[in-house]
Order: C-alpha cells, then structure tokens, then sequence
C-alpha cells in the first residue's frame, strides 16, 4: 500500500488554497503583514508536518492534558493578559501576540471526542450529558467572562457534534427561542412580546394536550420557561442598557442602521458594505480597491478581510471563495461520518462545526447580518494564533482520517 492513500488530497488542497489566497488579499492591504502572515504559514505547515508523522493515538490520550492547559491558559489571561481593543483575551510576548482562546478550542474538541468515545458515555443518560456540558461549558465559561462575547458563541459548535451523537434537538430550539424573544424585544415593546409567548404557548398547549404528561414536573418546568421567556421580553431592553457602549451599539446598528454610528460601532460596517458593493461582478483588480488601498475599513486584514475579496475580486470571487469554504466544510462532515472510530467521527464533527460557525458569523458580520463581535475568517484574517490553531486542527483530523483508512479494523 502506497504511503500516499489515506490522505485527502481534494480537503488538504483546499486548505492550501484557502491560505494561499489569503495570503495574497492580507498584502494587497498590507505589504509588511502579508509577508509576516506568509511565515505564520510556513511555520504552520510546519507544525502540521509534525503532526502528521506523528501518532494517531497522541491526542486520543493527551486529551485531557490538552484541554487542561488550554483552560489554564484562559484562566491565566486575568493576571497576565494583555488588552487589546477593549478585550483582555491576548499573551504578548515582546512584539508576538497569542490568543489562547483558539488553543483552547482543540484541546475542548479533543476532550469531548475523549469523552463521547470511552465506554462510559451514553447520551441516554443524565450524567453523562451533564458531564459533557461541562467539558463544553467550563472553557465557554471562562471567555464569557473575560469578556469574549464571540469566542464564546463559536462553543456553540460543539453541540452540533452531540446532536450527531444523539443529543435532542430540543436544546437548539429552546436556544433559538431564546434568543429570537431577546432580539425581538429589542425591536417590539415588550408587552407585546409577552402577549405573544403566552399566546403561542397556549396554542401549543391545546393541540398538545392529550400527549402531554400533566405530573408535577412538567407543569412546574412548563410554567418556568413561561415566565423565563415573559422575564426575558421585559428585560431585554435592561440588559442592553448594561451592556459596556460599543457592544450595546454593535446589537443595535442591526436595527438603526450603521449610518447612526457612521462615526463609531457602524464605521467598519458601512466601509465595509461599501468596498464590497463598490465591485461589481468582476471586481476592480488586485491591489486596485480604492477603499483597500485608502485604508478606510479599520481591521480590514483581520476580521473583515472579507471586504477586501468582495471589492478586488467582485461578486464572482467572492462567490467562488463562498463556494470553496462550503466544499471544504462539507468535506470534512462527510469524511467525519465515515470515520470507523468514534473518537475521530466526533473531533471531525467538532472541526466542522467551529469552522461553521467562524464562517457564517464572520460573513455575516461584514454584511451587516450579525453584529460584529470580533470573530475571523478561518485560514483567511491575518493571524499567527488563529492560522496556527486551525491548521494544528486540520492536520490532527487529516491525521486521524489518514490513519482510519489504514486502520485494518
């Protein structure tokens, strides 16, 4: 057997492309940063070389090691960190920065896939849930109060892998519900909002009534969500208030529009959508952006690099850059689900999925869809800590995946 087979040639050649052309937009923004994010590559590819020739079983039995530290070096960001842009979420290190938040990522991936794959787990039962959760909520915990708002919901991918293990489906849907009365009741008085949970509840419960379990319990927790959800209507606009300005003004320029922050929460979006309408179908040319060569969109070669595509390479490169991310997402899903071994089948998923989620929130944050919460591109924003993270995840799954197709069993 060739040493060759086994290794997914159509993901890792996206992956090259994918940071080879990032590579390309960050020095049309930035010479000096290009080529700095051109060694991060190399010293990354290098790092997944090693990774690659290495043992398989490594991150199955350094998982909790991994995921230890990873959460040590979130906790160590109180004392030690650096702030940077209103957010204490960096190490530096002389004129080097690293994030630990994306370390902390594989290390919460590998302990779930650890975790989900011994003989111990069941999804069935309560503990092991709980316990898995945990393993989730732990890190998610610790960014949410540094404060990290974005990290914090790319842990949400995560789930995504349990749901394939067979965690309901319930939980997503009171997470939506949730948060559609949070955001809602920003836009409606609340009154109104409240009118309509008791409504729709009321409905839901007449035509639900036979099948329903009328004990104690569930009386008591459907009572619960109720004035949760009432609770939540009325007080959205109170935890908006108390949010620090920027991040209120960012939730609210999806309502008002960026033109009342154009000085403020809403510059980077409307320079943004700017640059990017401002292509066209074939864009204006490589290095020939007026708005990437005039430095107008602040951040523009880490979380809105996007921009800088869509004015450059117009509405056809963007859309064959869209294209590839779905291929390549979709790739790593597919080859998730035919891995033999649980333990690689759940780390796929979990890649997959904060891919996913990076991907949606990010695109949706530079066109104004989803507030701007300061989450990058995969392989694509500039980045030492970010590229290094997502490759050491590429090559660790291309690994596991290299060594199931081997696998005699």
């Amino acid at each position: 057997m060739k040493w060759t087979e086994g290794i997914d040639k159509l993901g890792l050649g996206l992956y090259f492309l994918l940071c080879i052309f990032a590579i390309a937009n960050i020095y049309s923004v930035d010479q000096k940063l290009g080529e700095k994010q051109l060694v991060f590559f190399c010293i990354s590819v290098f790092v997944g070389l090693i990774i690659f020739v290495g043992r398989s079983k490594f991150f199955e039995n350094m998982a909790g090691i991994i995921y230890i530290g990873g959460v040590l070096l979130l906790i160590g960001l109180f004392p030690f960190g650096k702030e940077i842009l209103g957010q204490k979420n960096w190490y530096k290190f002389g004129s080097f920065t690293m994030q630990p938040v994306e370390f902390a990522k594989i290390g919460t991936a590998l302990m779930l896939a650890n975790f989900v794959s011994s003989p111990d787990f069941n999804i069935k039962n309560k503990k092991s849930i709980w316990t898995a959760l945990a393993v989730i909520g732990i890190p998610a915990a610790v960014v949410l109060a540094i404060p990290d708002v974005g990290s914090m919901l790319v842990f949400i991918a995560f789930f995504i892998a349990l749901y394939r293990e067979g965690l309901s489906g319930l939980l997503f849907g009171i997470g939506f519900i949730f948060a559609g009365v949070f955001l809602i009741a920003l836009a409606v008085p609340p009154v109104y909002v409240a009118i309509a949970v008791l409504l729709i509840a009321g409905v839901l419960i007449a035509m639900n009534y036979h099948k329903m379990s009328w004990d104690v319990i569930s009386i008591s927790g459907i009572t619960g969500s109720i004035l949760l959800l009432c609770g939540l209507a009325f007080g959205s606009p109170y935890i908006l208030e108390k949010l620090p300005k920027h991040q209120r003004e960012r939730i609210e320029v999806l309502y008002k529009g960026e033109k009342a922050f154009r000085d403020t929460s809403g510059y980077n979006l409307l320079y943004s959508k700017t640059a990017i309408g401002s292509g066209g179908l074939w864009g204006k040319g490589y290095r020939e952006g007026s708005v990437t060569q005039g430095k107008f969109v602040p951040e523009q070669e880490t979380d809105y690099i996007f921009c800088t595509v869509g004015e450059e390479w117009g509405f056809l490169g963007s859309a064959i850059l869209i294209l590839c991310y779905m291929v390549y997402i979709g790739r790593i899903y597919y080859l998730a689900e035919k891995q033999k071994s649980t333990f690689n089948r759940v780390f796929g998923y979990c890649f997959a999925s904060i891919l996913l989620m990076h991907f949606s929130i990010n695109l949706g944050m530079v066109m104004g869809l989803f507030p701007t919460v300061g989450i990058p591109l995969p392989y694509f924003s500039y980045g030492g800590s970010s590229l290094l993270a997502f490759s050491m995840m590429t090559f660790i799954f291309f690994k596991l995946n290299y060594s199931d197709k081997n696998s005699l069993v």
